[in-house]
């Protein structure tokens, strides 16, 4: 089995707010993002991006194999046009912050090689699309920053 790795997933704070419902012991991919779903395997963490308020609020650990469940769990981004995020994975709370504690994002960005692909002002864009694969380093850095809330930014 490969090292496990670490996976940042960017959705709403809405749907955060559904996953903490359920006690982060499932997490579900869209429609689109299959490829992405079949790469992912038990042992590999997931971090939190949250839209809106550009933070990290945490991580989850996949606990278990890929399935497909079109159950409504997530709201999606508009009413009415909800996506079935059908590719899902049992998983496990590894650091869940509260929301006053989320991780600034932009404070990360200079330290985040996946960052640097774009141009610093642009950092945002490296969260674009629902999920992306990160290095080690990156996973160290945003595991040290989640784990250390109260502390002030290295």
């Amino acid at each position: 089995m490969a090292e496990p790795r670490t996976w940042i997933l960017t959705g709403s704070p809405e749907n955060l707010a559904a996953t903490a419902k359920r006690d982060f012991s499932l997490i579900g991919l869209k429609e689109g993002r299959r490829r992405s779903a079949e790469r992912i395997e038990p042992g590999d963490r997931i971090v939190f991006y949250v839209t809106r308020a550009m933070a990290f609020g945490g991580s989850i650990r996949v606990t278990g194999e890929l399935y497909e469940d079109r159950t409504p769990v997530w709201p999606g981004k508009t009413a009415g046009a909800v996506d079935a995020y059908p590719w899902r994975f049992p998983t496990e709370p590894e650091v869940i912050l509260p929301e006053a504690e989320w991780v600034d994002a932009e404070e990360l960005a200079h330290r985040l090689e996946h960052v640097r692909k774009w141009p610093l002002e642009h950092w945002r864009l490296a969260f674009q699309g629902q999920i992306r694969p990160v290095g080690e380093a990156d996973a160290r850095v945003l595991m040290d920053r989640l784990r250390a809330p109260a502390k002030a930014p290295a």
